[in-house]
């Protein structure tokens, strides 16, 4: 007769099941619960589909919820930019610019338009930060 998971038959089930779908690393998850790496992975079969298919739907809600807010903020900016030219008031409607500039940043990285690009210097040179004088020592050294 084949056994029982032991996680399905853990008290915390609930709670291990929550931190295998939110992605919580195995190793942490079985130490925290007192139960071994390996029952965790295998528990990870015994999730019911629906459950991770609810976790997906919640955190597309909660990005839905954070887009709305954005845009709610673009709308005030934009309604203060508007305030502050009709009143002249040039200060006031330029960092409503700026303000209006970096919801539409947000926006844009969050619908997956705008990703932002890091650059990273690498020096082939292995002689590139020596001053004239290391160089010169070095060369004599060398000699």
């Amino acid at each position: 007769m084949a056994r029982r998971c032991s996680v399905c038959n853990h008290p915390k089930r609930e709670a291990i099941d929550r931190a295998i779908i939110s992605g919580t690393p195995i190793r942490d998850i079985a130490g925290r619960f007192g139960v071994s790496k390996s029952a965790v992975y295998r528990h990870k079969k015994h999730i019911p589909e629906t459950l991770t298919k609810a976790h997906a739907a919640e955190e597309m809600a909660q990005a839905d919820n954070l887009l709305d807010e954005i845009k709610k903020l673009q709308t005030r900016t934009h309604k203060i930019l508007s305030k502050a030219e009709k009143a002249g008031n040039l200060s006031t409607a330029l960092k409503a610019i700026r303000e209006a500039r970096e919801c539409l940043k947000m926006l844009a990285k969050l619908e997956g338009v705008l990703w932002e690009r890091k650059e990273v210097e690498i020096s082939s040179n292995p002689f590139a930060g020596l001053t004239t004088d290391e160089l010169r020592q070095l060369i004599n050294d060398n000699r």
